[in-house]
């Protein structure tokens, strides 16, 4: 799967937290929340201490893969504290040079479990390198079929987010985006790291607390103020309405 798909979502990837120190991790600081600084613990990474909590979520938002909530129980772990960017996924490709996945021919054994049952095989004038790119609509359209806003564009990889003409030029400090599970997986083994479970990455973005509905509380607009980056339209238009060449 091409975390382009996703990664509307979650543009990049997520921290990772290191092999070594999970449930290994024994000093004073190890119930609070900490830094790194090279010394004590990984420069870049913050010690997130391990506990339990309610993950997945019964609210009236949540789907139904989130339900029911239950409690999990995690050990303490170093994570990023930030996106892997541009530069960093760069300096990994060069080192090593990794071929992602959006820059590979498509395989259509490994697309067809992804596809209804009974999907004929796809022409291979269609099975070229690419990813998902968002696009967007000219108007409302219904938002259960993401397919209205998202396109599958020839030539899309991590160098060429939007397609063959766009660019990541002066945007080393962004997060690397249309990477798969493999080139993520692939770039933190390099890193002499790993991709947090999914229970670890909840309990870290939780922040603390209790089944809250974003990660900054229960209201979207505390006192009218924007929390995230999140889809405020283009003159006062609902997603995912926007010029196709926006």
């Amino acid at each position: 799967m091409l975390w382009g798909l996703l990664l509307v979502t979650c543009p990049a990837l997520i921290g990772f937290a290191a092999n070594w120190a999970i449930g290994t991790h024994s000093r004073a600081a190890s119930s609070k929340v900490a830094q790194g600084d090279g010394v004590h613990g990984p420069q870049g990474m913050a010690w997130v201490p391990g506990g339990e909590f309610l993950m997945g979520s019964d609210a009236k938002m949540a789907q139904a893969n989130e339900r029911p909530a239950h409690k999990v129980r995690v050990h303490g772990f170093w994570m990023d504290e930030h996106h892997v960017t541009n530069a960093e996924f760069r300096k990994f490709v060069e080192a090593t040079g990794y071929v992602t996945t959006a820059e590979k021919k498509p395989d259509w054994e490994t697309i067809k479990v992804q596809a209804p049952p009974g999907t004929p095989r796809a022409p291979d004038s269609v099975l070229v390198p690419g990813a998902m790119v968002f696009v967007g609509t000219d108007g409302p359209v219904s938002l259960e079929d993401f397919s209205r806003w998202w396109r599958y564009v020839p030539g899309a990889d991590w160098r060429h987010p939007a397609g063959p003409q766009s660019s990541i030029a002066g945007k080393d400090d962004h997060p690397v985006v249309q990477v798969s599970y493999e080139d993520a997986e692939a770039y933190a083994k390099w890193a002499g790291k790993r991709l947090p479970t999914e229970a670890e990455w909840e309990f870290a973005a939780r922040g603390g607390l209790t089944q809250a509905t974003y990660a900054w509380g229960d209201k979207f607009a505390p006192d009218g103020k924007q929390m995230a980056n999140v889809w405020q339209g283009q003159q006062a238009r609902p997603f995912p309405v926007m010029s196709a060449k926006a």
